[in-house]
C-alpha cells in the first residue's frame, strides 16, 4: 500500500472511530508499527489528527470532550453515584494498597472512605487533594495533566504504575458492553486504566446503570477481569460474565 493510501485509510478509520491505536492500525493496514508511527507523525504535523501516546485521536474529538467536562458530568446521576461510592468505600480494609482512577464517580467514592490505615494512589488531581484533606496517606502518580478530566496520563503515568502492586483499584468507565468490554473516549486514559487493572489483585468498576450497553471508542478492559458495582442491573447477562454488585439506598 502506498503512503498516501495508508494516510487516507487512517483518516477514514479515525472518522468512524474517533480514536485508534498503533497496534490496531498496524494490523488493519498490514504495516509495521514503526511505519504507522511515521504516518501518524506526518498526519499530526499536517493537522489531520492528534497524535497521542500509543495511537491517535480525531481532530474533532476535543469538541466531544469539551461537552463532557468534569463540571457537567459531576451533575449527572448524583444519587446513584453516592450509593455506589458508599458501598465501594466499605470494601477498603486496613493495610490495603489502593489505586483510585480520576473521574466523577470515584471522586464521590472518596467522600465515603473512612479507613485511615490504607495507602492511596491516584492519577486524579482533585482526588489527591480530597484524600490528603481527609488525612490519608496519599501518593500521586506522575504524568501529563489533561484539563478536561483533571487526570494525569501518558508515558510517565504508565511507568509510575509499573512499580506498584495494588490490592485493589477503583475505576470509572464511560461504557460497558458484553462484547466491547469497558470503554472510554481517550486512548491515553484507557492505557492508564488498563495498566491499573493489570497491577491490581482485584479491580472494581464503579458505574451507574446508564453506562451499560454503551460503547465508546477505546476498550481498556474485559468485563470478566473486573468486578462491577452499580445501582441497577437491567441486563442480567452481565452477572453471568463477572461479579456484579447491585446496591440501593
Amino acid at each position: 500500500m502506498l503512503t498516501h493510501e495508508r494516510h487516507n485509510a487512517i483518516l477514514k478509520l479515525l472518522n468512524e472511530k474517533s480514536s485508534v491505536t498503533v497496534s490496531e492500525l498496524s494490523e488493519y493496514l498490514s504495516a509495521s508499527e514503526s511505519t504507522i508511527r511515521r504516518d501518524l507523525n506526518t498526519l499530526d504535523n499536517l493537522g489531520k489528527l492528534h497524535k497521542v501516546f500509543g495511537g491517535a485521536t480525531s481532530v474533532n474529538q476535543n469538541a466531544v470532550e469539551d461537552v463532557n467536562t468534569m463540571i457537567i458530568k459531576s451533575k449527572l446521576n448524583i444519587k446513584e453515584k453516592n450509593v455506589i461510592g458508599k458501598y465501594a468505600a466499605a470494601t477498603i480494609h486496613d493495610n490495603d494498597f489502593i489505586y483510585i482512577d480520576a473521574g466523577t464517580t470515584t471522586s464521590i467514592f472518596i467522600d465515603y472512605i473512612e479507613n485511615q490505615n490504607a495507602t492511596y494512589f491516584t492519577n486524579g488531581v482533585v482526588h489527591a487533594k480530597k484524600l490528603v484533606q481527609k488525612g490519608f496517606k496519599t501518593y500521586v502518580i506522575g504524568g501529563r495533566l489533561k484539563l478536561s478530566t483533571e487526570a494525569l496520563i501518558g508515558t510517565e503515568s504508565l511507568n509510575s504504575l509499573k512499580k506498584y502492586n495494588f490490592t485493589k483499584c477503583f475505576l470509572g468507565t464511560n461504557g460497558i458492553d458484553k462484547t466491547a468490554g469497558f470503554t472510554t473516549i481517550d486512548i491515553e486514559e484507557a492505557l492508564v486504566k488498563t495498566e491499573a487493572i493489570k497491577k491490581s489483585y482485584v479491580s472494581f468498576i464503579l458505574a451507574d446503570h446508564t453506562k451499560f450497553n454503551q460503547v465508546l471508542p477505546v476498550t481498556f478492559g474485559k468485563i470478566s477481569n473486573s468486578c462491577i458495582i452499580t445501582d441497577k442491573l437491567t441486563d442480567k447477562e452481565y452477572s453471568e460474565i463477572t461479579a456484579v454488585k447491585e446496591v440501593s439506598s
